[in-house]
């Protein structure tokens, strides 16, 4: 008897080779993305704070790197993911309310959050540049 095993045929799961890949999709994928990219970041910004609570000489050892190109750069990522991560928790209530479903209210609400994400983030960029004086 035991070698009469019935093998059954069960369907596979979905696979992401089976998807095609949506744009709806690949800003839900990027939703999650920056909530890690925020846990990380948040470490530099502690880092930031607690060197400017230590004193003048460590305040200005952190400074270097973040005043450098690429303490720039991972700060500008920071402030995007920060505004995306926001934007897609916007869209998320506004479906809890039972709100844009539809098709096209998808696409559309996913290519507002990924422009204004970027819009948003040149403008406090810019304004964060004009309130120092316009130093780089």
């Amino acid at each position: 008897m035991a070698g009469n095993e019935i093998k059954i045929e069960r369907p596979l799961s979905p696979h992401l080779q089976i998807y095609r890949p949506m744009f709806t999709m690949m800003m839900s994928m990027m939703h999650r993305i920056t909530g890690a990219a925020l846990f990380f970041g948040t470490f530099i910004l502690a880092w930031w704070l607690i060197s400017a609570a230590s004193g003048p000489a460590y305040y200005s050892y952190v400074n270097v790197f973040v005043s450098s190109w690429l303490g720039r750069l991972i700060l500008f990522g920071y402030t995007w993911a920060l505004i995306h991560h926001m934007l897609g928790g916007i869209r998320h209530f506004i479906w809890d309310t039972g709100r844009m479903f539809s098709r096209p209210a998808l696409e559309y609400s996913a290519w507002a959050m990924l422009i204004s994400s970027v819009g948003l983030t040149w403008v406090v960029w810019i304004a964060g540049y004009i309130v120092m004086g316009g130093r780089p």
